[in-house]
């Protein structure tokens, strides 16, 4: 068994595809990433390139990463041994900084503890996430004044979802990219629902691209001084019912696990838990003192993030 890595996405989609595809649902953000990549170019995420690896032997792919600059690698959920060769794989190669690690909760952990064994780093939990599934939508009854309506590529609607994008990267630190960047690239694929109250839109939710039957809300966000009225809730469900009226099968989301307020809200619409996972840090154990104190100071404010990467 071995990794192979590649900076060529086409080749990753040939060998990793389908390995991908088989299971949605649990390579959601990998999936969406790689959608994401092929619409707007390598250079969607940053200006280093990304870099791709999958887990094979004799047999078909067994696991598979992403690595999108600055964000950290993105692993499929992958068998300890997989685990382990790839931090070895990574800490070969001096041309990247790897900075931390983004996959379900066992992985994470398994190579993050392969990683602080080979270079002596200080992993910290920076997000955690539960991934929900779409059961049966239950819109919020009763619901708050308004519509909901698909934002647009105007001048006004742009200039608004940048400002809350900017608002939400404040609050999460989820978003570490060109935010405008973001949101062309969501207005382009029809991918935010705007709720309006009187003309005014009062709070937003996005979704991805659709990929195998699959796509994901992301990018929900209410200004702060128009929240605790509902506006994200019937977002949320406006969008949903929007992809299960197009034919989407998969219907998924992400909250901050320590988000009792969303986590509720959620699952009052319908969505069910299906799994955890850790976005962790890597730091020298000279720094991770005090960037676990900035850390706990920053959390305190945070509202649920996009699971660390804003496919």
């Amino acid at each position: 068994m071995a990794w192979t890595v590649t900076y060529d996405l086409e080749e990753f989609r040939a060998a990793a595809g389908g390995f991908l595809r088989a299971r949605p649902a649990r390579h959601t953000t990998l999936l969406t990433v790689v959608s994401s990549l092929v619409a707007a170019g390598s250079g969607r995420y940053g200006d280093q390139p990304p870099v791709y690896g999958w887990w094979t032997g004799a047999g078909p792919v067994e696991g598979a990463f992403l690595c999108t600059p600055p964000y950290p690698p993105l692993l499929s959920e992958l068998t300890g041994e997989a685990a382990r060769e790839l931090a070895r794989t990574l800490a070969r190669d001096g041309e990247r900084q790897i900075t931390g690690v983004n996959a379900g909760r066992e992985t994470a952990e398994t190579f993050a503890t392969a990683w602080q064994a080979l270079t002596g780093a200080v992993s910290g939990v920076e997000q955690a996430h539960r991934l929900y599934r779409l059961d049966g939508l239950t819109p919020p009854d009763p619901a708050p004044p308004g519509r909901p309506r698909t934002a647009t590529a105007t001048t006004a609607d742009r200039d608004l979802l940048i400002t809350w994008c900017e608002g939400f990267t404040r609050e999460t630190g989820a978003l570490r990219g060109d935010v405008a960047a973001l949101v062309d690239d969501k207005l382009g694929h029809g991918g935010i629902t705007l709720w309006e109250l009187d003309g005014r839109p009062v709070a937003c939710a996005g979704i991805t691209r659709t990929v195998a039957d699959m796509a994901r809300v992301a990018l929900v966000y209410t200004p702060p001084e128009l929240r605790g009225r509902g506006y994200a809730g019937a977002a949320t469900a406006a969008v949903s019912r929007a992809a299960r009226d197009a034919g989407v099968k998969e219907i998924l989301l992400f909250t901050d696990v320590a988000n009792p307020t969303s986590n509720a809200l959620y699952q009052r619409l319908g969505y069910r838990p299906l799994e955890d996972h850790l976005v962790l840090s890597f730091s020298s154990a000279s720094s991770a003192s005090s960037a676990s104190s900035a850390s706990s100071a920053s959390s305190a404010g945070r509202r649920d993030p996009e699971q660390g990467h804003p496919s």
